[in-house]
């Protein structure tokens, strides 16, 4: 028997395999060959069926633990699964309602707006909901103000159009008058309100390159100010609700990996850099177990989707559970979040 035909598993063993696999998703045991042969709706026989477990077994597919002769699904045959066997199922009207009602709810912020959806996806799906949270500067400015703290420090206010306040604390060269940061802050929104900060940056440094510009000759105080005032932000936040969530699953009850697993939300840097990496690529994003690269999610799948506004990518949404879960329903939930998200926000964010 020819088990594979290039990269890809003959029909036979494609539908036990999915048959297996599925089975397994639902009740967590090891699926043993006379299962498989009532359930599969394959005209096989029991020693074919055996066969072809064996073959799948050696190529890494699904593995046979200690304590039973059924065989469960490994990463790579989860992988397979996943990629090529899975049927998705569409939100059912109460999910999708259930959805659309917590988008249609105010937010005041985008942050607020983020805690909600990390919140929801814990919620609908049981697992931990992560969200990264955009920096204010992928959002265009609406206005900013200048107060002086003291002789050379002024505080940088700076609100976007997402409903976002950044505070921002200058360090002067020198002490500048009342008088010359409300020009600065007149001249600045009145040139750049409805600008992205990157692109602000872009202006001015064309601006003060070109002599007797008239950002020179009516801010040549405050120039320090505009600088500093448009630097570029820290790198961005995640946003994780429903961690204790992970406790009610078996295969994530041993406490040494819980707490590795609890820490890596605590310190945020690995979930940050895995999340602004799916946030690149467009469509649904999966890790299962080890493929994440972080050892902290080695038991876990990852499922991700990322969103924008504006005609921008602005970051990720996704779960973190057990890599038993229902994928069928888990990927078209993130979907939709992510599709619902990228509405709310182009309310507010025009396209460009």
């Amino acid at each position: 028997m020819t088990l594979l035909s290039g990269h890809s598993l003959d029909p036979r063993a494609r539908q036990l395999l999915r048959t297996l696999i599925a089975q397994y998703l639902v009740e967590g045991q090891p699926v043993g060959s006379r299962t498989l042969a009532r359930s599969s709706g394959l005209d096989v026989s029991p020693a074919t069926i055996r066969n072809v477990m064996a073959d799948l077994e050696e190529l890494g597919l699904i593995a046979s633990p200690h304590t039973s002769a059924g065989r469960v699904p490994t990463a790579q045959g989860l992988r397979v699964f996943v990629d090529s066997l899975i049927e998705l199922k569409p939100l059912g009207r109460d999910e999708m309602e259930r959805l659309e009602r917590e988008f249609s709810r105010e937010s005041d912020n985008t942050r607020d707006l983020l805690g909600g959806v990390s919140a929801l996806l814990s919620a609908v799906t049981h697992f931990a909901g992560v969200v990264t949270v955009p920096r204010g500067d992928d959002f265009p400015l609406r206005h900013i103000d200048f107060v002086a703290l003291d002789a050379q420090r002024i505080l940088v206010i700076l609100v976007f159009a997402d409903g976002q306040v950044q505070n921002r604390v200058l360090q002067l060269q020198r002490r500048l008058a009342p008088g010359e940061l409300e020009q600065a802050a007149n001249y600045l929104n009145a040139q750049y309100a409805g600008l992205r900060i990157d692109e602000i940056r872009a202006r001015l440094l064309g601006e003060l390159r070109a002599a007797g510009s008239e950002l020179n000759r009516l801010l040549s105080a405050a120039l320090e100010v505009a600088a500093g005032a448009f630097a570029p932000t820290a790198e961005g936040d995640v946003l994780v609700s429903g961690q204790t969530n992970l406790m009610g699953y078996q295969e994530l009850s041993d406490l040494d990996r819980l707490r590795e697993l609890f820490e890596a939300f605590q310190r945020k840097r690995d979930l940050l850099a895995l999340l602004e990496n799916c946030a690149r690529a467009p469509g649904v994003r999966l890790f299962i177990g080890e493929e994440s690269g972080f050892a902290a999610l080695d038991g876990c799948t990852v499922v991700t989707a990322s969103y924008g506004a504006g005609g921008r990518v602005l970051g990720a949404l996704g779960v973190i559970g057990p890599t038993r879960m229902a994928y069928d329903r888990v990927i078209p939930v993130v979907q939709a979040t992510a599709r619902l998200l990228t509405d709310a926000l182009n309310r507010v964010v025009p396209t460009q």
